[in-house]
């Protein structure tokens, strides 16, 4: 049996198509995909993403508790209010989950992380949190709406009452505050999001949530499934937890080396195995393509460089480019010329560094 999130009802009331996404009931479109994606590279869209997993962390040693549980350093969260995309380790140095830290109080932090690994998430936390005297909680009682677009946040800044306006409008990116909402409602507002453009990651009471949709809906904001999220996030060269990274890849794999943080005198979970794989040199890399030919790059797909096989991760066609565009991983070393087997035919593809867009603009040399 699926879960379902409080808006279920209100995506089928606007006709969506609903699929199975890990365990839960979600819309992947509300009519044409490749319309959502565009109405979110060029005005304002929102997506249901209370199927995400919201968990309190509080206690005197919360901070050194997260200075061992993820690789990014936590001490760049100096101010209340400001968050850190990191990922979580094994000791092997595979991905455990990639999350957002959001710095509330010196004893109160919050984490988000991916609804498929929940489960194994909140094991993971509880499992070293015990020893730091950490209290672990699961927030099930919020809805999340990600309000996404180049006027998303004015959209939702309008809403509110106007003594919070002000204060909304100054958050800076990768940073939330807590405010009242329209109608009295309690708002987490955090400048992130998985699309590649500005907006708000939006938590709120699930006995709110239907309300906050459909004001949302009304000041014309765009409902979009998760067909178009992901299409978004792939142009914005963002991962996708179970498809570019798992336990058995590390973050030097995962072209996430940006997160991983080897500041002295800290040994954080997985730490000596990514120091290793550093020094004895790291055998595969992940890399951006794309195809200039018709077709479509998918998942699986076997990609052919003159250092050895590689593989297609996340592909697809990229409405914003008119194009198909992939991440792959493959061996590290001089790649030659790079081609997809695509149905038993080679064919070519340009290497390109990713994001392939941002803030609704072609990055250069993605065109072609």
């Amino acid at each position: 049996m699926t879960d379902k999130t409080e808006l279920n009802a209100t995506h089928r009331e606007l006709g969506a198509r609903m699929v199975d996404f890990g365990g839960w009931d979600m819309p992947i479109a509300y009519g044409s995909q490749i319309e959502e994606h565009h109405a979110v590279r060029k005005d304002a869209g929102m997506f249901d993403v209370s199927h995400m997993t919201v968990v309190d962390l509080t206690g005197e040693r919360t901070r050194d508790f997260l200075r061992k549980l993820v690789a990014n350093n936590i001490d760049k969260l100096a101010k209340p209010g400001k968050a850190l995309y990191t990922c979580m380790l094994n000791e092997t140095g595979g991905v455990v989950d990639d999350l957002i830290v959001y710095f509330l109080r010196e004893d109160f932090f919050r984490l988000v992380v991916n609804a498929a690994t929940r489960v194994n998430d909140l094991a993971w936390i509880e499992k070293h949190a015990g020893e730091f005297g950490v209290t672990v909680r699961e927030r099930p009682e919020f809805g999340m709406i990600a309000v996404q677009g180049p006027n998303a946040r004015q959209k939702l800044i309008d809403l509110l009452p106007e003594d919070v306006r002000e204060k909304a409008t100054r958050l800076g990116k990768f940073a939330a505050i807590e405010v009242e909402g329209p109608n009295g409602m309690p708002l987490f507002l955090a400048r992130t999001g998985y699309t590649g453009e500005d907006g708000f990651e939006v938590v709120v009471p699930n006995t709110r949530v239907v309300e906050l949709w459909k004001l949302l809906h009304d000041a014309g904001v765009t409902p979009a499934g998760l067909g178009a999220r992901d299409t978004l996030r792939l142009e914005a060269g963002m991962n996708l937890y179970g498809q570019d990274m798992d336990e058995s890849v590390t973050p030097w794999e995962a072209a996430l080396a940006w997160t991983i943080s080897l500041d002295e005198g800290r040994d954080f979970i997985g730490r000596a195995a990514l120091e290793k794989q550093k020094a004895d040199g790291v055998p595969r890399t992940m890399i951006g393509l794309v195809m200039d030919e018709k077709g479509v790059l998918r998942h699986g797909q076997k990609v052919l460089t003159s250092a050895g096989e590689g593989e297609i991760l996340s592909g697809g066609f990229a409405p914003t480019l008119g194009k198909s565009v992939a991440f792959a991983r493959v061996p590290v070393g001089d790649l030659g010329d790079v081609r997809v087997d695509i149905r038993g035919k080679e064919v070519p593809v340009r290497v390109v560094k990713f994001p392939f867009v941002r803030d609704g603009q072609l990055m250069a040399g993605i065109a072609g």
